[in-house]
């Protein structure tokens, strides 16, 4: 059943999480020499972040291990096994605070939001994928349930604790995702963040429309401060951060009243 509802389509495949095979694929042959999943995995997320999702395929997954597409397939069915193995390790790059010790949950809260938006920009196509498959890897896991312990300790009732988590992290994911989208258009021109950035709104300043709207806007973006892009963007994410870290304080300061 499972084999057969992910073969009909991505809406309906199930988890290479969930196959119960340790060895992964098995569409014939022997086991190819050299090859492990680690290692298939490992070259699936560096040709990811070198050229992208869209170029990817197995055939340049094996070019690039210099092997036969047949030796992959005996590790995976198919490519969106393949992603979805690169998605978990990506996870495994975080560095998790212990929700064990005796740390305020707002730093450790912080520490795991930096460390997500981290990620999402420097694999700018993680955000995508991980909407679209069932992130139940080892990593994945244990990113969420470091979120939920360090979440408990706010002192939230029980109802209120997957708000917290949906305002902080659909909050990162969005920062993160766009931010990555920026550094990816930033590195295809081949100028530095702060040179497109000057470059942009010397273009935009060119349709009276967004010029009238660049200008109503300049005294907030100059009362933001930060002289570089990296500056106003680290400004922007953290003060966004203490608000809604202020916000779970507010409602546990409610939930107790």
């Amino acid at each position: 059943m499972v084999r057969a509802a992910r073969r009909s389509g991505s809406a309906s495949r199930s988890s290479v999480w969930l196959e119960g095979r340790s060895r992964g694929g098995g569409r014939g042959g022997g086991q190819p020499s050299g090859l492990d999943r680690e290692r298939i995995t490992e070259v699936t997320v560096r040709l990811l972040d070198a050229e992208g999702p869209a170029t990817f395929s197995m055939r340049r997954l094996a070019a690039e291990l210099n092997v036969t597409a047949m030796s992959v397939y005996w590790y995976v069915d198919t490519k969106d096994d393949l992603l979805e193995l690169a998605l978990d390790r990506t996870f495994g790059e975080l560095t998790l605070p212990d929700p064990a010790v005796d740390e305020d949950w707002r730093a450790q809260l912080r520490a795991l939001a930096r460390e997500y938006r981290a990620l999402l920009v420097r694999h700018p196509w993680l955000s995508p994928l991980a909407g679209r498959f069932l992130n139940i890897g080892p990593n994945a896991l244990a990113f969420s349930r470091v979120i939920q312990q360090v979440v408990r300790k706010t002192g939230l009732p029980a109802h209120g604790a997957t708000g917290a988590i949906s305002a902080v992290f659909q909050f990162v994911y969005g920062y993160g995702t766009v931010e990555g989208h920026f550094h990816t258009r930033v590195a295809a021109t081949g100028m530095t963040p702060d040179e497109y950035h000057r470059h942009a709104m010397s273009e935009v300043t060119q349709s009276p429309e967004a010029a009238e709207v660049v200008e109503e806007s300049a005294r907030i973006m100059e009362a933001r401060g930060g002289d570089t892009v990296e500056e106003m963007l680290e400004r922007d994410f953290a003060f966004a951060l203490d608000l809604l870290i202020a916000g779970i304080e507010a409602m546990v300061a409610r939930s107790r009243a």
